[in-house]
């Protein structure tokens, strides 16, 4: 059986996007374009996925540290990123390959798996597209219907090569690996820019007899690429919308949809409910009947059945129980754990904190690097001194412990089921389960002067 493969061209600089970073990790919803081709690809190809990089490699590994990658130090055109990529192709076996642009955010699996149908049993097949203005795509020159080849758009002569059609190169192909290896040494580079097109290889292919197809993909715009700032802004726009509009279509309740981002990588049940303003970012998962108020950030979340996050809420890397309770005005940074009927009030931080099953902690408060257990509430202005400077430390609270307003808990120490820290306290030795523990100074009380 045919062994395929997928191979993305990711070694661009994108000079026109005057960034220090490579075009294909500029953001959309949270995520780097590049995020959205891979993870359309991964379900049709599985771990057969490669990238090909150049410019600021350092910055896309590390970016994918598990991506598979094939390095091409001299940017040299799409031809010659192919000719980096084959060695590595050809060693693990591959005998086709599928090529995308690391820059098409709009790209989807639905997609690669319909071109790849319409493309089986050629040799070289590549996806084309109607614009009613072409810019800077490659057109696709056909004789009697027939495809003869792509000219890029700065080297293109409606003398020579005819009047132009609109059908421009979409920028993906299917690749036998056969013809291929036998077509890319006669690939040249002489044209304006000096680089190696895979786009050449159409017109060889045709030459030698291969199988070559030209799989019309009318006008969808989900190949189209990102080269500019505005272009970024309005492909964002686009995966907005669209994400927006699959939502509501699946079930999920929006208000104000059209201030409401929500990454596709994310996934929300059909029942949850969404208030715009707001962001919903990376693999961040929103259940069934929980809801998320506006001017709230979600970022890689897991939100279970039936919680509330209230306005103004910031989370990254949390996970909130069923009915649990969150804000508004709370932050829950990476590691924070809210079992279900919990409650996080205004201006509450967590981080690396579990709060147990209906445990309180309604405002004025920083807890870090804690342990509470179920039913325990925390006054107001108490604190978790989880860092001297070096390490950090952990603080463990039992279950139905009342922690008073204003107390310091210096870490490591705990605080036993039942207990009760008195309020202004600064604890620094372990209180047992059912006791009382208070540590302050001595009230005085003394004559005002003046």
């Amino acid at each position: 059986m045919p062994k395929n493969a997928a191979l993305i061209l990711a070694a661009g600089k994108g000079s026109r996007m005057h960034s220090d970073r490579p075009k294909v990790l500029q953001s959309l919803l949270g995520e780097p374009m590049l995020a959205y081709v891979r993870a359309a690809l991964r379900p049709v190809f599985g771990e057969n996925v490669w990238m090909v990089v150049g410019h600021r490699a350092e910055m896309v590994e590390a970016a994918f540290p598990d991506a598979r990658l094939v390095f091409q130090a001299e940017q040299l055109g799409t031809g010659h990123a192919l000719m980096q990529a084959l060695p590595a192709l050809s060693e693990a076996g591959c005998t086709h390959l599928l090529v995308v642009n690391g820059d098409a955010p709009l790209f989807s699996e639905a997609l690669a798996r319909d071109f790849l149908a319409e493309a089986a049993g050629a040799d070289l097949a590549f996806a084309t597209i109607v614009l009613d203005n072409p810019g800077a795509y490659g057109r696709v020159v056909r004789k009697q219907g027939q495809v003869c080849g792509i000219v890029e758009a700065k080297d293109y002569n409606p003398a020579l090569h005819g009047p132009e059609s609109g059908e421009v190169n979409a920028g993906m192909y299917h690749l036998s690996l056969a013809a291929v290896e036998s077509l890319l040494p006669r690939l040249g580079n002489d044209n304006k820019s000096g680089e190696y097109y895979i786009t050449d290889l159409i017109a060889l292919a045709v030459a030698e007899n291969y199988t070559v197809r030209g799989v019309e993909c009318g006008r969808d715009d989900s190949l189209l690429g990102v080269n500019s700032p505005l272009e970024l802004a309005r492909m964002e726009e686009l995966l907005r919308a669209r994400t927006a509009e699959r939502l509501l279509a699946s079930g999920v309740i929006l208000h104000a949809p059209d201030l409401i981002r929500v990454s596709p990588l994310a996934r929300i049940e059909p029942g949850a409910e969404l208030t715009g303003p707001c962001e919903i970012y990376g693999r961040t998962e929103i259940r069934r009947g929980a809801s998320v108020a506006s001017h709230c950030v979600v970022r890689d979340c897991l939100i279970r059945e039936g919680a509330e996050i209230r306005a103004f809420s910031h989370l990254e890397g949390a996970q909130v129980g069923e009915g649990a309770l969150v804000g508004p005005f709370a932050r829950l940074r990476p590691g924070a754990e809210l079992e279900a009927e919990s409650h996080v009030g205004n201006f509450v931080e967590l981080k690396k904190t579990r709060l147990g099953r209906g445990a309180k902690a309604n405002h004025l408060s920083y807890l870090g690097d804690a342990r509470i257990g179920a039913g325990a509430n925390i006054g107001a202005g108490a604190i978790t001194c989880n860092y001297d400077g070096k390490h950090k430390y952990q603080t463990c609270i039992g279950e139905k412990a009342f922690i008073g307003s204003n107390t310091a808990l210096v870490a490591p120490v705990s605080v036993g089921d039942n207990a009760l820290v008195g309020a202004g306290s600064v604890i620094t030795k372990n209180v047992p389960a059912h006791e009382m523990g208070i540590a302050r100074g001595r009230q005085k009380n003394l004559p005002r002067k003046g």
